[in-house]
């Protein structure tokens, strides 16, 4: 029985071959599925009006198909979220919008969080060059880990996509991580979902102060985000 076992294993070379046709598949699957199912939907966000109009002829299966577009974007990270998080504002309005991003989020990265456990560091490579995916060993911290994870997803600016899915990587719980995501992802979502709400009720001045105060603190959150990641390389280098 152990004989016919060994036999069906699969030899190191076999395995490799296996992983490289599925990294292709991967990516041709995710170009695919961007261009044709993640252009039209964003293309259909940008257009605030025509998005409104079909929110109100789709009823309440807007909320169900609108998390599912949440959901889609986290996990394809080529797509853009900002588009759909203002779109939601717009058309939902800032609290029923806010509340329909953070469950798609918090969906789309609990599916994210669950394939990498599965698949590890191979699908993120799909999505992201390697080189950035070495600047977040400093979340591999251990006794800090929880809050610097916190910290990184709290701070606007930071590259929230690649974050979602290298978190996967570390020993984190995944009831730490959903509390994570579901807290610190908010105050971005809040200023995206209220700035569409401005322009839904045609308030653009405000919509313009919400907008330019968000773009400020996104560059000094990406500002101390790469201060983190140059101090945690400079450690390790030393």
């Amino acid at each position: 029985m152990s004989i016919q076992n060994d036999k069906k294993r699969l030899s190191p070379k076999q395995k490799k071959i296996l992983s490289v046709c599925a990294i292709i598949l991967l990516l041709a699957f995710a170009a695919a599925v961007t261009w044709f199912i993640g252009r039209p939907m964003v293309s259909l966000v940008s257009e605030p009006e025509q998005f409104r109009e079909w929110v109100k002829s789709n009823g309440l299966w807007s909320w169900l198909i609108f998390i599912g577009m949440m959901i889609f974007q986290v996990i394809i990270a080529l797509v853009p979220g900002e588009p759909l998080e203002i779109g939601a504002g717009y058309a939902f309005g800032a609290v029923e919008g806010t509340v329909l991003c953070v469950v798609g989020v918090t969906l789309g990265s609990l599916i994210v969080f669950g394939l990498v456990r599965k698949f590890g560091i191979r699908l993120i490579e799909v999505f992201f060059d390697f080189e950035k995916i070495k600047k977040l060993k400093f979340l591999q911290n251990e006794k800090r880990l929880s809050l610097i994870t916190f910290i990184v997803f709290f701070l606007p600016g930071t590259p929230k996509d690649l974050l979602t899915y290298f978190v996967g990587l570390t020993n984190i719980s995944i009831s730490k991580f959903i509390l994570i995501i579901s807290v610190a992802r908010l105050p971005s979502i809040i200023t995206s979902t209220v700035g569409g709400s401005a322009l839904g009720v045609k308030e653009y001045e405000f919509a313009v102060i919400v907008f330019a105060a968000t773009i400020v603190l996104s560059l000094l959150g990406l500002l101390i985000y790469n201060k983190i990641c140059g101090r945690k390389a400079k450690k390790n280098k030393d």
